[in-house]
């Protein structure tokens, strides 16, 4: 049980430490760590308490083990299922009304508080009172599983993340459930030494999970977070080279003026010529650096109540020579007021819009549609066009990434500009595509920027 107990506590430590303000990673946590405390009452009385009655004579440091192991015992028999309950409705809190929030919390803690009161205490045969915990911890396990079964998920990255969750999290869970509980409620005590078996096969794929996949939205944050600072970094960088180009192009500028002018003078046409080439050279210079810093420079927010319907109209407008070959239809509620900024929210859109029309040179499809999800607003554009390999789309928003090679004035910026711009509404930008059945960009809007 020592695997398990360190496992279990490890996995534990790591939930907390990669995103502590979530509640749901910290109630994943908290079923870690009275997992841990299980196991670690396994091991005293496997381990520790036998070692230390045959090597120390002294019966008060057994006493003081063995009301450790008691206290983890409960802890872990107590806390996990009402643990796992709370994460189910952090997990999935959409049918949740406000004060259903605060109060059902508290009433799910009267269970194992009155077992704790009123139940026989803790032995080493019989740690609880399983027929009487179990009536209430088999039902925290169940409901809890289909709660988070259930939840459903519009967006495409979360729709993987989800599944991943379930598998990594439910069956361990649902073994907890029939071993600590169901079984010895029967009769059948002890069954818990066979949570070995079960970790040896669940804490690989967690990991596995984890990384690869990611587990409760953790790879999403990950990501981002690098992408984050991908983008910090290069807004740094631009802002100094761009300073320091047009410092030195000036200066080029300056000496080619005056060899313009001795050429002149002298009448030296074909240094006039070569002189024109090279000031054109560093104008072009000039040109992309600035164009390159215009879309990477931290631009503030100028925010204003914005009628989305009416925004996306007035962005649709002046694509009208583009969009001739394409349908476009619009599924945007009217008197949709969100707190913008809706010069950059309208850039951000052209953007995404422009790359819609180049995947369908054909024609196509355009739609647009808004939608409500949990507490956020979610703009979605979707196109018929030549969609993204699944190789490509982890690195479109990579900043300098394109796949327009042939283009000179494409610099890979647009989708990392509209990512900055959605961070900078505390929103997200999130990319579904499959090549021949084209592509949605989903625009997440935080339901605070809602007016009305």
């Amino acid at each position: 049980m020592l695997f398990v107990l360190f496992a279990l506590w490890i996995i534990a430590l790591g939930l907390v430490m990669v995103d502590p303000r979530s509640s749901t990673m910290r109630w994943m946590s908290a079923i870690a760590f009275t997992g841990g405390f299980g196991a670690l009452a396994a091991v005293l009385s496997e381990i520790f308490i036998p070692y230390i009655q045959q090597t120390i004579p002294n019966p008060s440091i057994s006493t003081l083990l063995y009301r450790v192991m008691g206290i983890s015992s409960l802890i872990s028999y107590y806390g996990l299922p009402y643990s796992f309950a709370m994460l189910s409705l952090r997990y999935n809190g959409s049918w949740q009304k406000p004060a259903l929030q605060t109060w059902l919390p508290i009433g799910l803690l009267i269970p194992p508080i009155a077992c704790l009161l009123f139940t026989p205490g803790y032995t080493e045969e019989l740690p609880i009172a399983f027929p009487i915990v179990a009536s209430w911890a088999v039902p925290y396990i169940l409901i809890g599983t289909f709660l988070i079964v259930i939840k459903t998920e519009r967006l495409p990255a979360m729709k993987r993340t989800h599944l991943f969750t379930c598998l990594a999290l439910l069956p361990p869970i649902l073994c907890v459930g029939i071993l600590n509980y169901v079984m010895p409620s029967f009769g059948f005590y002890r069954m818990w030494v066979y949570h070995v078996w079960i970790l040896a096969f669940v804490v690989p794929f967690f990991v596995f999970t984890f990384f690869k996949y990611g587990f409760l939205g953790m790879r999403l944050l990950i990501e981002r977070r690098k992408l984050d600072s991908t983008l910090r970094a290069i807004t740094s960088g631009t802002a100094i080279l761009n300073h320091s180009i047009k410092n030195d192009v000036g200066k080029m500028r300056l000496f080619l003026e005056k060899m313009k002018q001795h050429a002149e003078e002298t009448n030296q046409p074909e240094l006039m010529q070569d002189i024109d080439v090279v000031m054109g050279a560093s104008t072009h210079i000039r040109d992309m650096i600035s164009r390159v810093h215009e879309q990477t420079q931290e631009l503030p927010l100028r925010e204003s109540p914005v009628d989305l319907a009416e925004l996306i109209r007035n962005v649709l407008l002046p694509l009208g020579p583009y969009l001739s070959k394409i349908q476009v239809n619009q599924n945007i509620p009217e008197n949709l007021i969100l707190q913008l900024d809706p010069i950059q929210i309208a850039e951000t859109l052209t953007n995404i819009l422009m790359n819609a029309v180049e995947a369908m040179p054909k024609g196509g499809e355009l739609t647009m549609k808004a939608f409500h999800a949990k507490k956020n607003i979610i703009l979605e554009v979707r196109d018929t066009g030549i969609g993204i390999e699944k190789s490509v789309l982890k690195q479109v928003l990579e900043p300098f990434y394109t796949t327009k090679s042939g283009s000179h004035s494409n610099f890979g910026l647009g989708l990392a500009y509209c990512y900055s711009v959605m961070k900078k509404h505390g929103g997200a930008l999130e990319l579904s595509s499959a090549p021949g059945k084209g592509t949605s960009v989903f625009l997440t809007f935080p339901g605070n920027r809602l007016l009305r």
